[in-house]
């Protein structure tokens, strides 16, 4: 952004030395061939000459009636006003790198609306790196369907993706498909959906964890029994950890060479398997990011490892049980009982609290990307939203809406923006979508900015969609592109696949367009067909009126002229 506020200083520069070398010009062409001109203005055709004493315009009076003009700025003054009067610059005229800078500021709604300018902004508007921020801020980089630089140009695909990402988007309103599938003995405690390999982890009481193929609902790997319940799983293209009661944290790399590939089912290799020990509770959560491992457990802290010497780097703790933990960035938000904890990871230190979240204890929590918005869910049954907000050094969690979709307690959240769903022991799943309650965040402002309209919580929309008709005891949930997976107490798995309304949404898009042509043609030929009538029309009474009085005038005055004569 430095660089490009640089170049951006220099255009505006370079922009004001040709406007005041476009003066310039002017003036020295109303010296030199517009003397009558010159003299109205009061101004002297002496030439200018830079090798000699004359190279002050001298001023002079042309009528006693009119001022002087004494200053050289006022004249400048004058045909810099008559210049953009007559040239009539748009905004198109304006340095690329400076209309760069202007698009900036714009949100995908606005940036579609200047495409449709003209051709020029269309192909600025699409092209335009802002694109990549929207993806990034919203689903992030994991989730691309084709990696970049295979023949893909960066600055053209990502506008692509983010309107084929937001077309998906709309789907979970749609039909939908359940997949079951059978290979746990028990209940399910945990699900994590790996969308960027197409993959779906799962563990549960029966003390093992299963692979299995997300598009088909295959089961493709179960480990060996690992001696205790799992209750929490995560993974990336590298590394797939799993936490269990005896407070360890089971570990597996990916096979050399293949990303995703993870041999679960195999003997022990310490090459590829391994556990980390320091936790001396049951381990209730687990998250990764680059360089880190993230733990929860009822020992009541919350501990942070090196993904490089697989050694704990630091320890938060907490003054109860911590049942969930979400990383973003730099901070680290964990439910501590009542409570929800937002911690700094790279000093340890404590932000901010907010005391009393839910009525019993606070079970479940999601974050947007970016970490500027927080979901929690609890023994109540509540879900609340808060946005996260930083000024002077302090952190402000600010409450934004509050919904209650559920007469049980509300055991996991998953957040894909813009929806969030939730699973409760009452065996509903909710879809809520936060659009609404959401304005953009522009690039110039600070992070104090709000991101969130004013809402009053009379007027805050239920979830838009339930799920339910399952068994009790819902326990975790994920989500992903088009589906949602949950696991619970009857030890299944279930995929609520809406590929069927995005193929559906598809060809209702495709007969809207069919038929959007079909009008626009029809009105074509019908403008076509009124002005051939109105020429008609126009003909037959131009026809009319030279036969009724344009001829006969004539006659008669020729015969008036021809009487005239003889006479």
């Amino acid at each position: 952004m430095e660089f490009e506020c640089q170049v951006t200083t220099e255009v505006s520069k370079n922009l004001c030395d040709s406007v005041d070398n476009s003066y310039r010009r002017k003036i020295e062409s109303n010296q030199f061939n517009s003397s009558p001109e010159a003299e109205n203005f009061g101004i002297s055709e002496q030439p200018l000459d830079s090798n000699t004493e004359k190279e002050k315009t001298s001023i002079q009076k042309s009528t006693p009636t009119k001022k002087p003009n004494s200053d050289i700025c006022g004249s400048k003054q004058f045909f810099s006003s008559d210049v953009v009067l007559h040239s009539r610059r748009t905004i198109t005229d304006l340095p690329p790198a400076l209309l760069s800078e202007i698009l900036n500021f714009l949100d995908p709604k606005e940036l579609c609306i200047v495409s449709c300018v003209s051709a020029y902004l269309c192909k600025l508007a699409s092209e335009h790196h802002v694109w990549k921020d929207f993806y990034c801020e919203r689903w992030g980089t994991s989730t691309l369907p084709t990696p970049l630089g295979a023949g893909v140009s960066d600055e053209t695909s990502w506008k692509e993706f983010f309107v084929e990402r937001e077309f998906r988007s709309k789907t979970f309103m749609g039909r939908y498909s359940i997949d079951v599938m059978y290979g746990h003995t028990e209940a399910v405690r945990t699900v994590f959906l790996l969308v960027s390999a197409k993959l779906i982890f799962t563990a549960g009481y029966d003390q093992t964890v299963k692979m299995w193929k997300m598009e088909e609902g295959l089961l493709i790997a179960s480990s060996r029994s690992l001696g205790c319940t799992m209750r929490a799983v995560a993974g990336d293209t590298k590394l797939l950890v799993a936490g269990g009661t005896d407070g360890f944290i089971q570990c597996w790399r990916a096979v050399e060479g293949f990303p995703h590939l993870f041999d679960i089912k195999g003997s022990q290799n310490q090459n590829t398997e391994f556990r980390l020990w320091d936790h001396e509770g049951p381990i209730t959560s687990l998250a990764l990011d680059l360089t880190r491992i993230y733990s929860g457990s009822w020992d009541m802290t919350v501990r942070v490892w090196d993904r490089f010497s697989l050694k704990c780097v630091k320890v938060l703790r907490h003054s109860d049980w911590v049942w969930e933990l979400v990383p973003r960035d730099l901070t680290v938000a964990s439910a501590s009982g009542s409570d929800v904890y937002i911690w700094d990871t790279s000093s340890g230190g404590l932000m901010t609290i907010i005391h009393k979240a839910h009525v019993g204890n606070t079970y479940s929590l999601a974050r947007n990307l970016t970490g500027d918005f927080l979901f929690t869910g609890g023994d109540d049954g509540a879900i609340h939203m808060y946005e996260i907000t930083s000024h002077d050094l302090e952190t402000n969690p600010v409450p934004v809406a509050t919904w209650v979709p559920h007469s049980g307690r509300v055991y996991s959240l998953a957040f894909e923006f813009p929806w969030l769903v939730s699973a409760s022991a009452d065996g509903k799943l909710s879809l809520i979508d936060v659009r609404k309650l959401l304005r953009t965040k522009k690039r110039a402002s600070d992070k104090s900015f709000s991101c969130v309209k004013h809402v009053v919580p009379s007027t805050v929309e239920p979830p838009q969609r339930m799920l339910h008709g399952f068994g009790k005891n819902l326990m975790s949930v994920d989500i992903g592109a088009d589906r949602i997976v949950c696991g619970g107490e009857e030890g299944i798995v279930r995929i609520w696949n809406f590929t069927e309304a995005l193929e559906i949404e598809r060809r209702v898009r495709a007969s809207r367009a069919i038929r959007l042509e079909n009008r626009m043609r029809r009105r074509k030929l019908h403008l076509e067909n009124i002005s051939k009538t109105s020429r008609n029309d126009q003909c037959l009474v131009a026809a009319k009126k030279n036969q009724v009085t344009g001829d006969r005038s004539g006659w008669h005055s020729k015969r008036a002229l021809s009487g005239k004569l003889k006479s």
